[in-house]
């Protein structure tokens, strides 16, 4: 049964994801990146975590929107909250340590940009599986 987002967030029914980014976190977590068109032509992002239940073969998810207006904003909030993790508080912990590479749900292996991130555009969150 695939995943049927017309009841989540209160999203428009018809409003496509236009660009998909996903980041399996662990075995049970995965983050989706997607921007999202309104009726006007506008564009806004919506991160959505996904966690698997280990009481039953649910997920929980968890919706973020964050408008364009907001970007820089979140941006340099969210950069300025891990460099204070990575420099003050952890300053010896080895981020670089997970930058390997990820296998998708194939079992391919994800490709990396040059920054070590995981690039695999393949799913979007209106594409899960249950």
């Amino acid at each position: 049964m695939a995943y049927d987002n017309k009841n989540f967030g209160g999203e428009n029914r018809n409003s496509e994801s236009l660009f998909s980014k996903r980041i399996k976190a662990g075995k049970r977590r995965t983050y989706f990146f997607d921007v999202r068109s309104t009726r006007g032509n506008d564009y806004f992002i919506t991160i959505t975590e996904s966690k698997k239940r280990f009481d039953d073969n649910g997920y929980d998810r968890h919706k973020m929107f964050l408008y364009k207006e907001d970007f820089n904003k979140f941006l340099n909030a969210l950069t300025e909250t891990v460099n204070y993790v990575k420099t003050d508080l952890m300053p010896d912990f080895d981020f670089d340590a997970y930058n390997h590479d990820q296998e998708n749900e194939e079992g391919a292996p994800m490709a990396t940009t040059d920054m070590g991130e995981s690039v695999d555009n393949s799913a979007s969150v209106d594409e899960w599986k249950m």
